[in-house]
């Protein structure tokens, strides 16, 4: 990009996770950056109770924090997670692994504390952080952003070379909604969440396996546990939002204590603040934002959540965002022209995010429900098999996912599909790996799948 680009001032309306990374990279390169953000600086002030969920960091977000240059910093933060660690109701463990080579780990890391390294990063980028700025709208007849702050409830910014970043309830967003007529759609789930906490053992050491995400599969709803590196937990529940056996239902402090013993009771036992936890944390809604358009000229670009919101069941909305920032990084780098820079991004984008949100969806149902199914497991181990017969061409559609960050979403949700019939159609006549016709495995997938790139 040339100089001239360079020397103009860009907005970052929004510093989470997506807007601080991508500040960070815009300023590596050059720019003039402000990040506009909403809330205090989390550096330093407490971070709102029950609203984190413990993020999974995987391939895609790896890269992206390598490329920023912060990845060293972030390392200490980070706890591997292997595997699943399912609890069925009578306290019983099965853990099933992500993958079967050493580097195909996961990672827990706490929102808040990854936050934070991203901001203290971007200051020594040179990016200029304002705090208590919420954007409160935009006028683009005007092509004005409007935000307010402490000592001025109407301070505008021009609309130029804009990226929002304000998350899944985007404001600029809604502009282009109802003053552009773009369509968009927000599908709420059914299903909140609520975040608790299992604290650890007096010395520190956490109560339950440290390295795996704990599931605790339900049929209609789930628990899960991410570790943390104090030795803690984030506990989270997953739960309708109405209904027999929904938040609507838990009303009292018995109530909650009789669903817990029912259901969880090997967890319910290590939590003895979890009634008071639980009214204090506020219930979660989740849902999937789909964005007919992402831009507007070479003025205003929706990335992140404010462009494609995901359900977190696949552990890929952080990750994605993160791609979202560095793919849009090499777009910029060898384009002189924002809009044609814009409108490709979009254009490259808008597959995978489609594809990741509906994994995401897909991958719920799995956790809280098909994980109990013999078959699963069945198919969990015959797809490790045959990848390791077949590396260059069957690679299981969660490593894709995961631990492949050269194969984009909409590839690993294809290629995903057609291995879920091979996996069924080897598996019909089949209860066991022995008694599977390998023969008949080699002829489909040479068949049916291309081999991909190393």
């Amino acid at each position: 990009m040339n100089d001239g680009l360079r020397n103009e001032p860009i907005a970052v309306v929004g510093a989470g996770l997506a807007g601080t990374l991508l500040a960070i990279l815009l300023a590596r390169r050059g720019h003039r950056v402000r990040l506009y953000e909403r809330q205090d600086d989390m550096r330093r002030v407490q971070v709102d109770a029950g609203r984190s969920i413990n993020l999974a960091l995987a391939a895609r977000g790896i890269r992206a924090l390598e490329l920023a240059d912060v990845m060293e910093r972030v390392r200490p933060e980070l706890v591997p997670m292997p595997g699943r660690m399912l609890h069925d109701p009578n306290g019983g463990l099965t853990f099933v692994p992500y993958g079967q080579r050493p580097e195909e780990v996961i990672y827990s890391v706490s929102r808040p504390g990854l936050n934070c390294i991203l901001l203290d990063a971007a200051e020594r980028a040179g990016v200029e952080l304002l705090f208590r700025h919420p954007a409160v709208g935009a006028d683009l007849a005007r092509q004005k952003v409007i935000f307010k702050n402490d000592t001025n409830p109407s301070h505008e910014i021009p609309l130029a070379r804009v990226f929002a970043t304000d998350g899944a309830g985007s404001v600029l967003r809604r502009a282009l909604v109802e003053q552009r007529n773009v369509a968009c759609s927000e599908d709420l789930l059914k299903h909140g969440y609520k975040e608790l906490t299992l604290r650890p053992l007096p010395d520190g050491r956490p109560r339950i396996d440290k390295h795996a995400l704990h599931i605790w599969p339900r049929g209609g709803f789930m628990l899960i546990a991410l570790p943390n590196i104090d030795g803690s937990f984030t506990v989270t529940l997953f739960l309708p939002l109405t209904g027999p056996d929904s938040f609507e239902t838990l009303t009292d402090a018995a109530g909650i204590e009789a669903f817990f013993a029912q259901h969880f009771p090997d967890i319910r036992q290590l939590m003895p603040e979890l009634a008071e936890e639980f009214f204090q944390h506020p219930t979660g809604i989740m849902g999937t934002v789909r964005c007919q358009q992402w831009s507007l000229e070479n003025r205003l670009l929706l990335i992140g959540d404010a462009a494609h919101a995901i359900t977190p069941f696949h552990g890929q909305g952080m990750n994605c965002c993160f791609e979202d920032c560095r793919e849009l990084d090499a777009l910029l780098a060898n384009n002189d022209d924002w809009a044609s820079g814009f409108r490709q991004f979009e254009t490259s984008r808008r597959p995978n995010t489609n594809a990741i949100a509906d994994m995401a969806i897909e991958n719920y149902l799995e956790m809280r429900d098909t994980v109990r199914d013999p078959k699963f497991h069945l198919h969990k181990a015959l797809s490790l098999e045959l990848e390791r017969r077949h590396p260059q061409r069957f690679v299981p559609r969660y490593s894709m996912v995961m631990f492949r960050d050269n194969i984009p979403y909409a590839v690993a949700y294809e290629r995903g599909r057609i291995q879920n019939q091979i996996l069924t159609t080897l598996t019909q006549n089949a209860d066991s790996l022995a008694a599977v016709d390998y023969a008949a495995a080699a002829r489909l997938i040479e068949a049916q799948l291309p081999p991909l790139p190393n």
